[in-house]
């Protein structure tokens, strides 16, 4: 039995929405950042014509002055790309105290974008990848020496590419379909897709730079990909208290959570309400299942918190030989040694066993479930990103680790 709950709507869905509408809006898009920038490339806000504000690009820091320059695009149809925080004097004076640096796109979409959000809403419905290519930036020393370049797509003569009309210009690819839309020319079209569909195979959006016929260099057109990748999983198995906190901070951190448990008395989306699936089944059954339905991958997170060695051990098994993001367990260290004898006479190899966090969690000193969420939160973002677990003030160089 599988019961499922309905995610709180975002940007994209607020955006495909207001097409819906007939409602124009003006729409602010990280696109890239330097530094300690608070929000990564890809993050959004809408800014819609009423002044209904959703999303952020900061968490705070710009979107007011952002705000006022959004109802401008939004009045004016004119596109612009916008720096903040050039030095640390002036991030504070538009409110980016921690001196990163943001360049964020505002753009205008209006109701004639619905076909191509339809089919990234399409996409998404049936967990299918989709990106969204826009044209952020153009140079006329780009268009120009496509002019003068009969490789480069013009003959000799050909009155170069204007910059303006190629800012905004977008190339939707969502799942199986023919790409909608244009960057403006066929050949930028090819080179595009095929870079963009690189960086969504990669879950990653971000900035490419072409020549106006598509020739890779570094001036001349300059396109942001927005990825909807598919969001991670965390598999939670154990109806425990503590797999409530779990499912909750795993929500907050963007995965698409999965409680598990083979008790229908305990599991339930009562008990769960921050899961988007609550399924009883054998965990390792169920593990099982969504590994030979290709719905589990590198990306996906498995936490074990039943304390049961009828469902640890064959379901550690499974999820140790596969290569996954982080595989956690639960339990005392007497339990843990106890597990590891289970899972080397199973034939696990010494490289396997070494992939378990067990203890799972770091040593925060916690005792409640959300103590121990938090702990268990820590471990799977440091492992995600090469942390350290240490205080950040006993550690030098940068706060951000590229990536």
């Amino acid at each position: 039995m599988t019961e499922r709950r309905q995610r709180v709507p975002d940007v994209f869905d607020e955006a495909h929405r207001r097409c819906h509408a007939g409602e124009p809006f003006a729409l602010a898009t990280v696109v890239a950042t330097w530094h300690s920038a608070p929000q990564p490339p890809g993050a959004t806000m809408l800014v819609a014509a009423d002044g209904t504000v959703t999303g952020s690009v900061s968490g705070g820091c710009v979107e007011a002055d952002l705000y006022e320059r959004a109802r401008r695009v939004l009045a004016t149809g004119a596109p612009e790309l916008i720096r903040y925080g050039i030095s640390d004097d002036d991030a504070y004076a538009v409110g980016l105290t921690c001196g990163g640096v943001l360049d964020v796109f505002v753009e205008r979409v209006d109701p004639g974008a619905l076909p191509g959000l339809d089919a990234v809403a399409a996409a998404r419905r049936a967990a299918q990848p989709a990106a969204v290519v826009t044209c952020v930036a153009a140079d006329a020393g780009g268009a120009l020496a496509d002019a003068e370049n009969p490789l480069g797509g013009n003959s000799p003569g050909t009155p170069p590419a204007d910059p303006a009309r190629r800012l905004g210009r977008r190339l939707v690819l969502a799942g199986d379909q023919r790409p909608i839309g244009s960057l403006g020319d066929d050949r930028l079209d090819d080179a595009a897709s095929a870079d963009a569909l690189g960086l969504l195979a990669a879950g990653h959006s971000g900035m490419l730079r072409y020549g106006y016929s598509g020739q890779r260099r570094g001036s001349g057109v300059s396109l942001f990909v927005t990825a909807y990748a598919t969001p991670p999983r965390m598999i939670v198995f154990g109806a425990i208290d503590f797999a409530g906190a779990v499912a909750r901070i795993g929500a907050f951190l963007g995965y698409r959570v999965t409680v598990c448990d083979a008790r229908p008395v305990f599991t339930t989306v009562r008990r769960f309400p921050e899961a988007d699936e609550v399924v009883v089944q054998w965990p390792h059954r169920y593990l099982r299942t969504e590994m030979d339905a290709g719905r589990v991958d590198e990306r996906t997170v498995v936490c074990v918190l039943t304390h049961d060695p009828r469902f640890d051990v064959p379901l550690l098994e499974l999820a140790l030989r596969h290569p996954l993001a982080y595989v956690g367990a639960m339990g005392s260290r007497r339990t843990h040694d106890d597990r590891l004898k289970l899972l080397g006479e199973a034939g696990l190899t010494e490289a396997q066993l070494a992939r378990l966090a067990s203890p799972i969690g770091l040593d925060l000193g916690g005792r409640t479930p959300e103590e121990t969420a938090v702990s268990v939160a820590a471990q799977i973002v440091a492992a995600r990103w090469g942390g350290t677990g240490r205080p950040l003030a006993a550690l030098d160089g940068p706060i951000h680790r590229p990536g």
